[in-house]
């Protein structure tokens, strides 16, 4: 059995009622770490997290799925985690981010849209001669390799 696939199906069925909740990744990791990131439209509280934490571990004991002893840890995606989910791109429409690009120089601005192609950012463009000026910016998502939230303390 495939332990992270039976730990999505709980983590989905523990949340279904919940529909401004969502599974962003499980991952069994080789030193017994099993981690599960769940977020929320509106973000997500400890207490929905320590719920999803009982509700998996107790199925996973009573099924006995992994054999050896592991450390279960639920949270919210830190803020540096990319983004990966269109969910996480529509939560964070008017934040800043930056985005490596496979081909070419990061790029950084504010997350306007996306869709199912590209995101389109608002960044701050400087040709040779001329002022710096804001420009919106089309990006495919084929050509971006990661994209994460810049933290601002303004």
């Amino acid at each position: 059995m495939n332990i992270e696939q039976r730990v999505t199906d709980l983590v989905e069925e523990k949340i279904a009622d919940r529909p401004d909740l969502f599974l962003v990744n499980v991952k069994m990791h080789p030193n017994g770490k099993l981690i599960i990131l769940v977020d929320g439209d509106n973000g997500i509280a400890v207490g929905d997290c320590a719920a999803i934490s009982r509700h998996v571990g107790y199925h996973l004991e009573e099924e006995n799925v992994i054999e050896e002893a592991y450390n279960l840890e639920v949270s919210s995606p830190g803020l540096d985690t990319p983004l990966t989910l269109q969910r996480q791109y529509e939560k964070n429409i008017g934040r800043s981010v930056t985005i490596k690009l496979s081909e070419s120089k990061p790029s950084e601005g504010k997350l306007l849209s996306f869709n199912d192609e590209g995101l389109t950012i608002e960044e701050m463009i400087k040709e040779k001669g001329k002022k710096a000026e804001l420009r919106a910016s089309f990006i495919p998502f084929t050509e971006i390799t990661e994209t994460k939230v810049l933290i601002s303390f303004k």
